[in-house]
């Protein structure tokens, strides 16, 4: 038995070697075909890659194409898979496999949907190929599980929305956190994480509240306390109610806090506005006196001069002048 085994592994393998090296094109195609019965992917993709050229054009071409499809599929080359397949859907419309080359070239791109925290492009581009399956197919018996695919690519572009939020809330960056979980809910009004976002909201709100500038601190105060009680409304009776409930009476006793404190702002800003207007009226009363005085002395100056002026203008010259020897 263990030699049958050998020898019909040498066989195979034999014929894999005569196919890749030959130039004819039925015999590759036999053997390539064998290996797909065989669920040899790579080794009938080998020979499939071989017979595109040999076979284009020729009736063979859709079943090689069509194979080729699935044994990259099988082998978990899915986005190479999703073009053979849609190639097919496109080139024979009239194939009674158009229908399903399409189906599985929707779900090539649903497997090819990389990881929540990786580039999601492949995910969106996912969503749309099985949309477009499930507009030219509404009534297939395949499109039965097309939307819960759809639903479950959607989510993960949710949750990787969700948690690129929840980075902002953990490096203490409360406004841009608010800022993010609200634009999930506005991207995905219909998401099940709808508790754990407002949750974040309204912690967020909170810290952003109690740490806010003085100038800023009323308004997010109340900010805050407005949406503690869209929670109690929206989740009554629930652990979020609490949190809700807890963190209202918290916001508003650092309301009546602040409110006190800018009683006593108002107050020390009044007693300042008062001394300044002392300040301001002493100086000026200061800068009037020294003004009255520089003029007293100026006006005594000019009198001064005008008497000088005058004993110069009264003095007569003397009579006669005597020479001196």
């Amino acid at each position: 038995m263990i030699v049958f085994a050998a020898f019909t592994l040498v066989a195979c393998s034999r014929d894999q070697e005569k196919a890749m090296k030959s130039a004819d094109k039925n015999f590759i195609l036999k053997v390539a075909n064998e290996k797909f019965a065989k669920k040899k992917w790579r080794d009938a993709l080998s020979l499939y890659d071989r017979l595109s050229n040999l076979v284009a054009g020729t009736d063979d071409y859709p079943n090689v194409l069509y194979n080729q499809a699935y044994a990259n599929y099988y082998d978990k080359a899915y986005r190479v898979a999703g073009a053979q397949f849609k190639s097919f859907a496109v080139n024979f419309p009239k194939d009674n496999r158009k229908e399903e080359s399409a189906y599985m070239s929707a779900l090539c791109y649903y497997q090819g949907s990389m990881d929540y925290n990786l580039d999601q492009s492949s995910t969106k581009s996912a969503i749309n190929e099985l949309q477009d399956f499930l507009n030219t197919y509404p009534n297939s018996e395949k499109s039965k599980n097309i939307n819960t695919l759809i639903d479950e690519l959607s989510y993960k572009l949710e949750f990787k929305a969700f948690e690129n939020a929840k980075q902002y809330y953990k490096m203490g960056e409360y406004k841009a956190a608010t800022v993010t979980f609200e634009n999930v809910l506005d991207d995905f009004p219909s998401t099940k994480l709808r508790p754990q976002i407002y949750d974040y909201i309204m912690k967020s709100q909170y810290e952003l509240a109690n740490n806010s500038i003085f100038d800023l601190k009323e308004e997010r105060i109340k900010s805050a306390t407005a949406f503690t009680k869209t929670v109690m409304l929206e989740y009554p009776n629930t652990e979020l109610s609490k949190t809700a409930t807890d963190l209202k009476a918290k916001l508003e006793k650092e309301s009546e806090r602040f409110a006190l404190l800018q009683k006593d702002i108002e107050k020390r800003k009044a007693a300042l506005t008062e001394k300044q207007k002392k300040i301001a009226e002493h100086e000026a009363a200061k800068q009037k006196t020294e003004e009255q005085l520089s003029k007293q002395i100026d006006a005594e100056k000019r009198a001064k001069q005008t008497l000088r002026d005058s004993a110069k203008v009264a003095t007569p010259a003397p009579a006669i002048s005597l020479p001196i020897k």
